[in-house]
């Protein structure tokens, strides 16, 4: 199998929104997504992502806006009749059918003129899809975490959907075995080229597994990109914050500076006046004894916390007037806590952010 955008389905939301009563959850989200695209929604508890997500598959009533599924209007199609594939958190397998009776299940529902032989060869090829011919007589109460998934998914896609949800499906799993999960994800995608939508808070495995990334907040679309556009050109601090570690410096812009009270920072050219905020990634701050050189700038701070995480280290400081920055280096092993030292950027590493409140 070849992943071709054939095999998958456009999928468009337009002004699409949903209230309880006062309490409105989510609000003039509009998207279009490509055939064959794997998109996730990304964001804290109660952002709208789960909710949108329902909305697609038909277990939630829209209360305005539009749903079109390769232009068909699903306004008015009831959740089982949208052939659309979801897989949820829970695994939700029927705990007294056998591995290949829950994955023949969706066949037999959906298509009962399907014959014995027929029905046995679509389990067959979704089984070795997901890697998992050996345990078709097996009982989900026999099966690992990660097996488990696997049939759930198997049983998802049999019926070949042209539209995947993904319900954080991998949320219950450690980490070891979300990680290999999440790359055989991404090949059982390249394989059928079925458009997904993938609903996730952990920013890793957005970044991972996407083509692109709708980040909510508070019910709305906060920003949409490729992960690493998103991660390198945040537009607003939330997203800043929420797509990994960041220092954020607020202040007042007079087009050149950021005054941020105590002290005033370089601001990566021309920009408009007034408050906002701006961006540095601890990456790309360079931590040490000499200060900032032509087209960087920085300040001294006491350090604070030196971490070793592995492939880098975290390094922490306050200076004097209570600004905390974060860097993370390749050596911090000569470091300690207490020492004074400078932590520089380049301007071309600083990023301009709407100025608003952290997740």
């Amino acid at each position: 199998m070849t992943n071709t955008s054939a095999n998958g389905a456009s999928l468009v939301l337009s002004s699409l929104a949903k209230t309880y009563g006062s309490l409105t959850v989510v609000r003039d989200v509009s998207l279009d997504v490509a055939p064959g695209e794997f998109v996730t929604f990304l964001g804290p508890s109660g952002s709208g992502k789960t909710t949108t997500l329902n909305l697609i598959a038909g277990f939630t009533e829209a209360s305005a806006g539009r749903i079109t599924l390769d232009g068909r209007d699903l306004g008015n199609v009831p959740a089982h009749q949208r052939g659309i594939g979801v897989v949820f958190q829970s695994y939700a397998l029927f705990p007294h059918m056998t591995v290949r009776q829950n994955i023949a299940y969706p066949l037999e529902q959906r298509r009962p003129r399907l014959g014995r032989e027929s029905i046995e060869g679509q389990v067959r090829r979704v089984l070795e899809l997901v890697e998992m011919a050996g345990y078709s007589d097996r009982r989900p109460d026999q099966l690992s975490g990660g097996q488990q998934q696997r049939v759930a998914l198997a049983r998802a896609v049999v019926f070949q959907p042209k539209l995947l949800l993904l319900d954080e499906p991998l949320g219950a799993l450690d980490k070891r075995l979300r990680e290999s999960l999440q790359l055989e994800l991404r090949r059982i995608h390249r394989e059928l080229g079925v458009t997904i939508i993938f609903v996730t808070h952990d920013q890793d495995e957005a970044m991972t597994l996407s083509d692109r990334v709708v980040v909510f907040n508070e019910g709305r679309i906060e920003q949409v990109g490729a992960p690493q556009g998103l991660y390198d050109r945040p537009a607003t601090e939330f997203v800043a914050r929420f797509l990994g570690d960041s220092n954020i410096f607020r202040g007042t812009s007079d087009g050149q500076h950021l005054d941020c009270g105590a002290r005033k920072l370089r601001l990566p050219g021309p920009v408009s006046a007034g408050p906002l905020a701006a961006m540095v990634r601890p990456e790309k701050v360079r931590v040490g004894r000499s200060g900032p050189g032509a087209g960087e700038d920085g300040f001294a701070a006491s350090l604070t916390d030196v971490t070793f995480s592995g492939a880098t280290w975290r390094v922490e400081a306050r200076a004097a007037d209570g600004q905390t920055v974060l860097a993370r280096v390749a050596d911090g092993s000569s470091l300690g806590i207490g020492d004074t030292v400078n932590f520089v950027w380049s301007l071309a590493d600083v990023r301009v952010v709407s100025s608003g409140a952290a997740p």
